[in-house]
């Protein structure tokens, strides 16, 4: 399919046949379900990287706790490599056609190992699908996210981004029970199955994703002003020529100039950059985050909760498979909590509240192991489902809401895109050396991740500002205001009104957006240069 998008005459554009609210749901459902995907691929291990038949099949795994990890882990280094991707391509790619690609990648991934025939050669197939399905996943999981809130309305696209990290705890929910379903039947179905099923999401991204259209603000970074209107009018539900339309277009626009985002490729050192777009600080900002996430051992209980219960509490292996799929229940159910609560209560708390509540959750599993009793590891049990579900209310969606969020238009693909390299590099390092870590240091594992997440408190509380019920360029203004003012950012989004659309370009003419070496643009929509196109230019 052709990367430009069809220009109608139309005046109610229409993608799928469908504009507004229902191409919006679409639109996130489609998103959503790239999530899940991802939910999937995390758990689908969890419950077969430990069962006979599949030990047998790669004898390099049988009980080796060593080749285990290196198994499941090599999975992120494929995503580290699909991130990196994005993050040299993106900007060329755009969204639409990125997250295309990624799901293609992740089907092929998913034929090559559950194709994995039995030799010396199957651990070397098995791990390059492997591989293959982490480079797909990494491109999707570091464009989802900044393709979801580009389309979105202000007031919902923290919510959606939220159900999209919510959906990744379904993901791994229906990966635990078709492991264990697929464990009752013959040696072969028992993970050849639970590897295949994996393309029946990708399947419905892929298809999903050619019928829809591309960001609008990425559209608008391409100088295809035509084509952004048109999805915009479509995404909102109105006409090509609405005021509304063409004013949120407008609004866009102000923020590409302003933060200098000519022809849609952004150079490297724009990341590193500060004054009143502080790019590297918000970069920072997002790839901090999804580094707290990865080393506050989340996937030291998700991947290898069934190997905690055995190798900690002393379950057995249908036992410990049966409790995984338990605590995926609890760990579905909870993360449900912040598409309730994530505007009301905001990120900054959400932060902290879920850091007290991992922290508090491995002092009780390292104080129930200590003892080495059974009766004591049932604490451990109970520290762990306490683990997973204050992780599932905030931990697991925030950092991949925070960096959509808190990126500029100029910056928002590149730095999306480090913060997901960053989530894959600790993705990998906490899977690989997790069992490892349980099988010489035991219950000082857990010690280690309670005072790892003691140290996330005071970077939150300093650095990281709210952001709830902000526009995207209403995030532009909290980091100029912090700058130009000389206050601290958190401060600053503290004393920033909310604005509305005419409130906001007042505000960008205040900070001084619009000024250049040239002068000022008229009306903050004129262009500096004779060979752009401005918005209003368009014809319908």
């Amino acid at each position: 399919m052709s990367d430009d998008l069809p220009t109608t005459p139309a005046k109610h554009p229409r993608f799928m046949g469908m504009r507004g609210r229902p191409l919006d749901l679409t639109v996130s459902v489609i998103a959503t379900t790239g999530f899940l995907l991802f939910g999937y691929d995390q758990g689908v291990m969890s419950g077969i990287i430990s069962a006979e038949p599949f030990m047998n099949y790669f004898p390099e795994t049988l009980h080796n706790s060593t080749w285990q990890g290196f198994v499941t882990a090599i999975y992120e280094i494929g995503c580290l490599f699909g991130a990196i991707t994005m993050l040299l391509f993106g900007d060329a790619l755009g969204r639409r056609k990125g997250i295309i690609i990624g799901a293609s990648i992740m089907i092929l991934g998913a034929v090559i190992q559950a194709t994995s025939f039995k030799g010396h050669n199957a651990t070397a197939q098995f791990i390059i699908g492997r591989i293959v399905t982490g480079v797909g996943n990494g491109m999707n999981t570091a464009t989802i996210p900044t393709y979801q809130a580009e389309c979105s309305k202000t007031k919902s696209h923290g919510l959606l981004i939220c159900i999209e990290g919510g959906v990744i705890a379904f993901g791994t929910l229906i990966a635990y029970w078709i492991d264990y379903g697929c464990s009752y039947g013959s040696d072969q179905f028992s993970w050849r199955f639970p590897i295949a099923f994996q393309s029946v999401f990708g399947a419905i991204v892929l298809f999903g994703m050619l019928w829809l259209p591309e960001s609008p603000r990425w559209l608008l970074t391409k100088d295809r002003h035509e084509d952004a209107v048109e999805v915009i009018a479509a995404l909102r539900g109105l006409a090509i020529d609405d005021e509304e339309t063409r004013f949120e277009a407008h609004i866009i626009m102000d923020s590409i100039r302003a933060s200098g985002h000519a022809g849609g490729i952004t150079p490297f050192s724009a990341l590193f950059t500060n004054g009143k777009t502080q790019h590297f600080r918000r970069m920072m900002l997002g790839a901090s985050s999804q580094l707290m996430q990865q080393i506050g051992g989340c996937n030291a209980v998700i991947y290898y909760f069934p190997l905690l219960f055995e190798n900690s509490i002393g379950a057995t292996h249908d036992l410990s498979l049966l409790l995984g799929g338990i605590n995926m229940i609890v760990y579905s159910i909870f993360a449900t909590t912040s598409w309730f609560i994530i505007e009301r209560t905001g990120r900054r708390k959400l932060f902290i509240i879920g850091t007290l509540g991992q922290c508090l959750s491995m002092v009780l599993v390292f104080a129930a192991l200590i003892p080495g009793t059974k009766s004591a590891a049932k604490g451990a049990a109970v520290g762990l489902f306490t683990y997973i579900a204050f992780f599932a209310a905030t931990w697991l969606p925030l950092p991949w809401l925070y960096p959509a969020e808190v990126n500029p238009v100029k910056t928002r693909g590149k730095a999306n895109a480090v913060s997901t390299c960053t989530n894959w590099l600790f993705n990998f390092l906490v899977v690989m050396i997790t069992p490892i870590m349980i099988e010489n240091i035991g219950w000082g594992t857990y010690l280690f991740f309670a005072v790892v997440n003691a140290c996330f408190l005071p970077f939150i509380y300093i650095f990281y500002p709210e952001t709830k019920q902000r526009s995207l360029e209403e995030i532009d203004l909290i980091f100029a205001k912090g700058h130009l003012e000389n206050m601290s950012y958190v401060k600053a989004a503290k004393e920033l009104p909310f604005l509305d659309p005419r409130g906001i370009e007042q505000m960008q003419r205040q900070c001084g957006f619009f000024e250049d070496s040239e002068g000022v643009y008229e009306d903050g929509f004129a262009e500096k240069r004779e060979d752009a196109t401005a918005v209003d230019d368009v014809k319908v």
